[in-house]
């Protein structure tokens, strides 16, 4: 049973990496450091997009309009944080 918490750890701090990637990758190409047009960033893109959308829309929508700043990355990273606890102080401890 330790395994698979290990897993579902592993799992979300891969995740949070996945939306660090996500948010830079639309700082970049939002200032025009990157070129959409070039395939493997166009491929990058897609899949962190397909990635971290289904988690973040919800999120998106309970939140008010803040203009152009985007928070819900932040958000998500801070429930996974308090998630990745919980499991590793009162579920992992208790699991034989």
């Amino acid at each position: 049973m330790r395994s698979i918490l290990d897993v579902i750890l592993l799992v979300l701090q891969l995740y949070v990496w996945l939306l660090i990637a996500a948010a830079i990758l639309s700082w970049l190409i939002a200032f025009n450091v990157v070129n959409t047009r070039n395939t493997f960033v166009a491929m990058v893109g897609d899949f962190l997009y397909r990635i971290t959308e289904p988690v973040l829309r919800p999120i998106r929508n309970l939140l008010p309009n803040l203009g152009g700043i985007d928070v819900s990355p932040v958000i998500l990273i801070l429930i996974i944080f308090f998630l990745q606890s919980v499991i590793a102080r009162y579920i992992y401890p208790n699991v034989f």
